[in-house]
């Protein structure tokens, strides 16, 4: 059996300690500081999404955008990156999700 060298065992902690860290964080049991830990969750966000979750928990990425305002496709996939899952998945983008939606055109105010 060979032993590892100092040397090489400090290069592997190293390189894991500069590894970003994935948290697996589940919509649906972590508390407002689990969700916080993550990259473009802060406590306006956090505080949206528990509230949402007291009626009942979260059954998909969908019923999570739909029950929680500003979260959108991007915003769902950057959180899914960071380690969010909802319902034990991570995001997928549909691509009805992905298309942009058309400005509702508004007649102009003319002849003021």
């Amino acid at each position: 059996m060979k032993s590892i060298t100092l040397s090489v065992f400090l290069s592997v902690l190293l390189a894991a300690a500069s590894m970003p860290a994935l948290a697996n964080v589940d919509i649906n049991r972590a508390s407002q500081a689990e969700l916080e830990t993550l990259r473009g969750v802060g406590p306006q966000l956090s505080t949206r999404i528990l509230t949402a979750r007291e009626t009942r928990p979260f059954s998909d990425w969908d019923d999570l955008r739909r029950r929680v305002t500003g979260l959108g496709p991007a915003q769902s996939a950057r959180l899914s990156r960071e380690g969010l899952t909802v319902a034990g998945a991570a995001f997928a983008a549909t691509d009805s999700m992905l298309t942009p939606r058309k400005k509702s055109q508004t007649p102009t105010a003319q002849g003021r």
